[in-house]
């Protein structure tokens, strides 16, 4: 099989580099790629919002299968362009990808499944924010009703902040505050049958201690020694196969990726937003422990078949990985740094340890950063504290100057476990 990813961050990197394993999978390419997904895929340009071309991209490759890496093509509607080419696609429709492009429409599919999550107010006036705000009280948790490439929500005790945000937005979703840890758990789906994969914990704060502003997370830790066993079990029961459910009786099937953002609070769980994509730390940690074959698996979601696949077999080892992002990050990043290292962890610490690119690309014989968030150091270990160990050595390897990194991913979990 000829497999096609569009993409360019380090999720894109996890999905080729698990694909490039996949011996099903005769050649791999991916666009736009980057510095370190060039080392095992052959990168082709294109406009990734633009479906046409990404369909005539995988027509001209004689590609089996596209997949949609990012949200922002599949909220265009790239993935239904692929499938009108007649070539198989992994990532929901324009319309089902919704959830994800609206959480107002989000909040309405939950409602119709009778999924649990939090109360909440669309706002599109300064009156009605100022209501919300006063009706929940503090912590304010004001989310941007479209995409905001993981930084639209703000979680603060400030109210004068919690109303600039708003008001910044125009549309948006005002709701309660949630207690509990957060867990973020995947699911492959054909729209009817829904195959959850292992659970994992992002960190989303830029700062140790879950402190400083929000980011489109800085590591993630699987598995979750503290979570119930049953916790997969229960969340398939009352929100990914209710929400598929839903989904498929409005007439627009979700087939794709389906990401709920959990978090477990003192009421149960309860759903803090979805995703229609994997998400960008966490499908570094999952993939890292999956042993079932990729490019099988996404197949059958895109060809309506996932009733017929075995059950995935999962690796016993934890996986880490640690993010190392630019100066600056997530305010305006500073790019252009030469990345030194990367042969040291290749040489000295795999295949325990490995560097997914992010934010990178090649300036000559040179690998330099390209944006915000620009490596994603994964290692995998016997347990939580044998992964932190090995990440944090590899972590130590790179050199990019002004970069910064969390020191306590998946530290407490160690500890704990």
């Amino acid at each position: 099989m000829k497999v096609l990813v569009i993409g360019g961050g380090a999720r894109e990197h996890a999905l080729c580099r698990s694909l490039s394993l996949d011996p099903a999978v005769t050649a791999l390419h991916c666009a736009p790629g980057n510095a370190g997904i060039a080392d095992v895929a052959e990168l082709h340009q294109v406009d990734a919002l633009d479906g046409k071309a990404v369909a005539a991209l995988a027509a001209e490759l004689g590609a089996g299968l596209v997949i949609v890496g990012p949200e922002a093509p599949l909220v265009a509607g790239v993935a239904d362009a692929v499938r009108e080419a007649g070539i198989p696609c992994f990532g929901p429709s324009k319309e089902a990808a919704r959830l994800e492009g609206s959480k107002a429409f989000a909040k309405d599919v939950m409602a119709g499944a009778g999924v649990p999550t939090a109360r909440s107010y669309v706002c599109t006036t300064p009156e009605e924010v100022d209501e919300a705000l006063d009706a929940f009280g503090a912590p304010y948790v004001v989310k941007d009703d479209g995409l905001a490439a993981g930084k639209g929500v703000v979680v603060t005790d400030d109210v004068e902040q919690a109303r600039e945000h708003a008001l910044a937005c125009g549309r948006v979703v005002i709701e309660e505050f949630l207690d509990g840890p957060e867990v973020s758990l995947f699911a492959v789906t054909d729209g009817k049958t829904v195959v959850p994969l292992r659970p994992a914990q992002d960190f989303k704060r830029a700062l140790d201690g879950d402190e400083g502003p929000n980011t489109g997370g800085m590591g993630a830790y699987s598995p979750l020694p503290w979570a119930d066993p049953k916790l997969v079990d229960e969340v398939q029961e009352t929100v990914l196969q209710p929400t598929v459910d839903e989904l498929s009786r409005r007439g627009t099937p979700f087939a794709g990726l389906l990401y709920a953002g959990l978090a477990i609070t003192s009421r149960g769980v309860r759903v803090i937003e979805f995703n229609a994509r994997f998400g960008d730390p966490e499908t570094q940690v999952v993939l890292a422990r999956l042993r079932t074959p990729l490019a099988g698996l996404l197949l059958a979601a895109a060809s309506g078949n996932l009733a017929d696949l075995p059950p995935l077999r999962w690796s016993d080892d934890a996986a880490v990985t640690v993010v190392i992002a630019s100066h600056n990050y997530p305010g305006t990043p500073r790019t252009g740094d030469p990345i030194e290292g990367l042969a040291d962890v290749a040489s000295q610490d795999a295949p325990d340890a490995y560097v997914l690119h992010a934010g990178t690309k090649h300036d000559g014989d040179a690998v330099v950063s390209a944006g915000g968030r620009v490596l994603s150091v994964t290692a995998t270990g016997a347990d939580l504290a044998q992964a932190r160990e090995r990440a944090y050595t590899a972590v130590a390897r790179i050199r990019l100057d002004g970069s910064q990194h969390r020191t306590d991913i998946a530290e407490k979990a160690a500890d704990e476990a």
